[in-house]
């Protein structure tokens, strides 16, 4: 099941993508050339959710796309990694837990 709900995430993931993608004016291939990718097919390939967009390029796709990579990375995180994305944004607005102080002073010594 897990799978499954995956492969959804990265083709939500993808479908959003691709808009980005039209309302830049680009093609795959246009997009695939400006990020230097070899192969214009991978483009395809995330805008359906086969492939996901690399972590060490999400800023470069941003930058390319005229979006802001900050908001470009929280909103992919939400589609390919909906726990993480609401570990670390969502959370955050809730009311602080007993343990946040000891859990503050444990991320300081790491």
């Amino acid at each position: 099941m897990k799978l499954a709900s995956s492969l959804q995430n990265r083709k939500r993931a993808g479908l959003w993508l691709r808009g980005l993608r039209e309302e830049a004016g680009l093609t795959q291939l246009e997009l695939a050339r400006r990020l230097h990718i070899k192969y214009y097919a991978f483009v395809s390939q995330v805008e359906t959710g086969l492939s996901r967009v690399p972590t060490d390029k999400l800023e470069a796709w941003a930058q390319t796309l005229d979006v802001d990579p900050t908001d470009f990375a929280k909103r992919l995180i939400s589609f390919y990694e909906p726990e993480l994305h609401r570990l670390l944004y969502e959370a955050r607005s809730r009311r602080a837990h007993p343990s946040k102080k000891r859990s503050r002073e444990y991320a300081r010594q790491g």
